[in-house]
């Protein structure tokens, strides 16, 4: 049944605990007989050899459960930033998600970052305060730390027993027990007890926050409270649940999922809180044709409407994986793929998990699964209907900030090497490839040093390959600093035939967070449409290589304002020459100038290490931003550029004794000084 149905992702920052959790949610729910770890590497869900080696997740995987009355997909994602992609593909076709805080750290950079991307999609969360057991856990930081950075309204419907060495248990607020995990089971068995005089004295705070916050959605909680009458626990669910999936509140639970504590609640809280697909609002699109807005309902007796969220390749095969909004796709069936403009035949169909996949005859809306054989599928791909199509939202992308150029040992590999890489790419919008025409190399561009650094070791794991590698670059785009004009005439004989074009154009700075805009200024009417969509191509063709280094022009608006015509002689092939003529000229005029990546960089250290770290960050050229104290460490943020921070963990290391954690992503593209 649809209304049984959960699909949820794991979020959070690096090492808070997420894959931990999701193995102890497949062991008690019986998917797996053994608990695996993340420090042994032998996690189910981090099953690349890389994860395993670095004990962090790079991939999402996916997998499934069964938890009375519900049955849940779950997403594992990645908490680096390098593999942020990851996250944002995932969150696009999830209905809920529980995000993952460490008791310790409490919101970290990248747990801002994801939460941020789930607001974007409108995703209900739960929110899951791990690592009570810690030296330092403060649950009620945390709490103050989710409104102060994330902006959420954190309602407790836990409250752990004690922290750090006296973290024995857990508070449950909806019925005032308390929940007793059994270590010698692994936890897998727990009992509930209601609380003592004592201890209903000690959690009243929260329980009064709890019916208050209950009462808003529902005011007959209220009457009862105040009355002294007892409150039913089904009565308060009810009213948080419709909270939550108004996205109002976030419940917040409690536990150490490494010492086995508060996992099985999550599970209940998933099935109680978060919604199933009929709960979420339909996935919308556009008719390819009247380009008018379309969804179709969530049934398997509509058209069919999915969106392939990620591509991956299996022994040389691509699996394309989908969340199927309507409708019902058959192994051995034929889809249209709207974005390629392609029918695709759906080989076989799979439901995962994570590295192992079960074989099914047909999936349903609603549904995650994965299907191999299909041609053309990308990330971002729309499966529908022929008959009936429907296009829907592309996945955000992102742009690299890091290249390595590779280069072949011989030309056997290089062979190998080029249908290799075009396969990653297949599988990651975020990696891009280009050849350097002077000297034959490759240039990989991706988000970071780890990520360059696992598609290396899993070129030498998977096909053998060894490329040598050069030094990792920065990629730079290319703006200008001032409005200035060109002129293009180009005027040749190709093949016999006279080919002309004359364009005139003006290009100005625009503001950071733009990209770049192009205008005409002529009377279209006047012109065939061929000349001026010759013309566009043209402008776009030259902002690709900027002409300080050739790096992609950004930031910039050009408007074209005039064009000249040769009868007889004028076509597409002189528009697009000439436009891309005066692009250069005008750009060279323009005060053009190197933009970099900006990197927000945070550092969490002991207080004697501050000055030291300050000290290294003024060596890199870094602007402090802020400091600040959480869980007893001094917290440096700051914005320093890319160029300047390869080897900087090294650096820290030495500076602070190891003891220093760090954490960088990319903010933002600005002027070289």
């Amino acid at each position: 049944m649809l209304s049984q149905l959960r699909n949820i992702g794991i979020i959070a920052h690096i090492d808070a605990g997420k894959t931990t959790l999701t193995e102890r949610i497949l062991y008690y729910s019986g998917k797996i007989h053994r608990i695996g770890e993340v420090h042994e590497g032998t996690a189910t869900m981090d099953f690349m050899p890389e994860e395993q080696e670095r004990g962090i997740t790079i991939a999402s995987a996916m997998t499934s459960c069964r938890w009375d009355p519900c049955m849940i997909n779950i997403i594992d994602t990645p908490g680096h930033v390098d593999f942020t992609i990851e996250v944002e593909r995932s969150l696009r076709v999830l209905d809920g998600a529980v995000g993952v805080f460490c008791g310790v750290s409490g919101v970290e950079p990248q747990s801002e970052t994801v939460w941020r991307q789930s607001e974007a999609y409108h995703v209900p969360k739960l929110a899951f305060v791990n690592k009570m057991d810690r030296l330092g856990a403060d649950f009620d930081a945390v709490l103050d730390s989710m409104v102060q950075k994330l902006k959420a309204n954190p309602v407790a419907i836990q409250y752990p027993d004690g922290a750090g060495q006296e973290f024995v248990g857990v508070f449950d607020l909806v019925t005032m027990e308390r929940l007793e995990f059994d270590p010698s089971s692994s936890g897998a068995t727990y009992a509930r007890r209601p609380v003592t005089e004592e201890e209903s004295g000690r959690l009243s705070p929260w329980r009064d926050k709890l019916l208050e916050t209950a009462a808003e959605e529902d005011e007959s909680i209220l009457d009862l409270y105040l009355s002294g009458e007892e409150v039913p626990p089904a009565q308060v669910r009810a009213a948080l649940r419709k909270a939550t999936l108004a996205r109002k509140i976030v419940p917040v639970l409690v536990g150490s999922a490494l010492r086995n504590i508060g996992v099985q609640p999550v599970l209940d809280a998933v099935c109680q809180y978060l919604p199933s697909p009929l709960e979420v609002p339909p996935a919308t699109g556009i008719d390819p044709a009247t380009h008018k807005k379309k969804h179709f309902e969530v049934s398997h007796k509509e058209p069919l409407s999915a969106l392939v969220f990620k591509v991956a390749m299996d022994d040389g095969r691509k699996v394309a994986m989908m969340r199927i909004y309507s409708g019902r796709v058959d192994a051995g069936g034929e889809v249209f793929n709207v974005t390629q403009g392609q029918p695709e035949r759906v080989a076989r169909l799979f439901r995962l998990h994570a590295g192992r996949k079960e074989k099914i005859d047909a999936a349903f809306a609603g549904d995650m699964v994965a299907a191999a054989g299909m041609k053309y599928a990308r990330t971002g791909d729309t499966l529908c209907d022929k008959d009936s199509p429907i296009l829907l939202e592309q996945i955000a992308n992102y742009k690299p900030v890091i290249s390595l150029a590779i280069e072949p040992r011989n030309n056997e590999e290089g062979e190998k090497l080029d249908e290799v890489l075009e396969k990653y790419l297949l599988e990651d919008p975020t990696l891009e490839l280009k050849r350097d025409e002077d000297t034959g190399q490759i240039i990989l561009s991706g988000m970071g040093e780890l990520h360059l650094e696992v598609i290396l070791e899993r070129l030498r794991r998977e096909y053998r390959l060894e490329p040598r590698a050069g030094r990792p670059q920065v990629v730079y785009q290319e703006t200008v600093g001032s409005k200035a004009r060109g002129r293009g005439e180009f005027n040749r004989e190709l093949g016999e035939v006279m080919h002309f074009g004359g364009v005139e154009l003006s290009v100005e700075p625009l503001a950071r967070d733009k990209e770049r805009t192009i205008s005409f200024e002529v009377d279209t009417s006047a012109w065939p449409a061929a000349w001026l969509e010759a013309v566009e191509d043209g402008i776009k063709d030259g902002l690709q290589s900027g002409v300080i280094r050739g790096y992609p022009v950004q930031n910039v608006r050009v408007r074209v304002l005039g064009l000249e015509r040769r009868e007889g002689e004028s076509s597409p092939v002189g528009y697009r020459m000439a436009s891309a003529m005066a692009l250069k000229e005008a750009l060279s005029l323009a005060d053009p100038k190197l933009m970099e990546p900006i990197m927000w960089v945070e550092i969490s250290v002991p207080e004697e290490f501050v000055g030291d770290v300050v000290g290294l960050l003024g060596s890199k050229g870094a602007k402090i931003e802020n400091m600040l104290d959480r869980a007893g460490q001094k917290v440096v943020q700051a914005l320093a550029p890319l160029a300047k921070l390869f080897g900087f963990s090294t650096d820290l290391r030495s500076a602070t004794q190891g003891r220093a954690g760090f954490m960088m992503k990319f903010s933002r593209f600005d002027v070289l000084e």
